[in-house]
């Protein structure tokens, strides 16, 4: 942990279910549990699991300029964004490249909640705050419990009146075991959850208590690691895991466009004038490669790095591999060679111990109608 300076505030009870507290984002994080992460995939897949995902930043923005600081540096309208409700946005570069991604949260006509990952996000901010009629605050007292899978709304509506009538990427001021809270209907698995986000002298009763009551229910503890089965499954990119960051270009600076994360989608229809704009246009159709998934023969899991070949060329490389614990199928996001990103190319992935068979597949692998994130009721 030489590198967190950012306080675990669930630490002890990470460290009781066999965490050793490994860094991620500036913040001892729990990776692992001496539980099989296996069933924490299970878990949230059919019933649910609570995470501690406090290692995400968390950053308050209020002022008259708030709304423009965030339609400058995101790709999303943020007028289109009214109180009660987020959107997923990516930060890119003048360059047109990505460098982070995140949630906005609209709290109030001036006051946004802005919560982000590992990238250069929270340096962006503070450079375009500065001179302007906005304060920013970063925020590491307030905690993001996230609980996920279909029983999750379940649990919640006992404790939360009109919990189920929330809808996706929205989210509520309200009270949980008589403490306040914001709960989101937002995560980063696939399935139906809730991100509940409380002060961090509030955080050990909502853990111990959600944990307590939910066990009849099937919900447990998981591990951060956790994340990466679900997010393969779902195709949610991690920086800088899947990004040239981990997997550079040969005599090319770091970076990577929407068009080749297939994050284009969170440009707003019409919208210019963001930070990278014009590149990012210019861009189009200039892609290196193409992020993609990949199905292999098999029961084993490839591993990170893992380079693809088709007609002895390499012609991609895995970022994220999993087996599911429900299916039993080998499967990986993967950066690909722009022809290769097309349904059903037979291709091979060369693993230390030895060539496997594999196919390219459409992302997602798991519910691509997102049937289960947009469920009512």
């Amino acid at each position: 942990m030489t590198n967190s300076w950012r306080y675990p505030v669930l630490g002890d009870r990470h460290r009781a279910l066999g965490s050793k507290l490994e860094d991620w984002n500036g913040m001892p994080t729990a990776w692992t549990y001496s539980t099989d992460l296996s069933h924490h995939h299970a878990a949230i897949r059919t019933k649910a699991g609570l995470m501690d995902v406090s290692g995400l930043k968390k950053v308050h923005l209020v002022g008259a300029h708030a709304s423009a600081v965030l339609d400058y540096l995101t790709t999303r309208d943020v007028s289109k964004i009214t109180p009660g409700r987020s959107a997923y946005a990516c930060f890119l570069n003048e360059a047109g490249k990505f460098i982070d991604d995140g949630i906005l949260y609209r709290t109030g006509p001036n006051s946004w909640f802005v919560v982000h990952g590992s990238g250069a996000g929270h340096q962006a901010l503070s450079s375009a705050v500065t001179g302007r009629n906005v304060a920013m605050l970063f925020d590491d007292d307030l905690l993001d419990l996230s609980l996920q899978g279909p029983l999750a709304v379940d649990y919640l509506e006992k404790h939360v009146p009109g919990i189920r009538e929330l809808k996706y990427f929205h989210h509520i001021q309200t009270t949980l075991f008589k403490k306040p809270v914001m709960i989101s209907r937002t995560g980063y698995t696939g399935e139906r959850g809730y991100e509940i986000f409380c002060k961090s002298e509030d955080a050990g009763l909502i853990w111990d208590t959600i944990l307590a009551e939910g066990v009849a229910m099937g919900i447990i503890p998981c591990a951060f690691t956790a994340l990466d089965w679900l997010r393969t499954e779902s195709y949610l990119l991690f920086y800088p895991y899947d990004n040239s960051e981990m997997y550079p270009f040969a005599h090319e600076a770091h970076g990577d466009t929407l068009w080749e994360l297939g994050l284009d989608f969170t440009v707003s229809p019409g919208k210019t004038g963001f930070r990278g704009a014009e590149e990012h246009c210019r861009l189009k159709g200039k892609e290196r490669f193409k992020i993609f998934g990949v199905l292999l023969e098999g029961g084993e899991a490839a591993d990170p790095g893992d380079p693809l070949f088709a007609d002895d060329k390499q012609i991609g490389v895995i970022t994220c591999p999993m087996v599911s614990s429900l299916t039993g199928k080998s499967m990986a996001i993967a950066r690909l060679d722009v022809a290769f990103a097309v349904q059903g190319r037979n291709i091979s992935v060369d693993r230390k111990s030895g060539s496997v068979n594999a196919i390219t597949h459409m992302l997602p692998f798991d519910d691509p109608k997102k049937t289960k994130r947009l469920a009512a009721g």
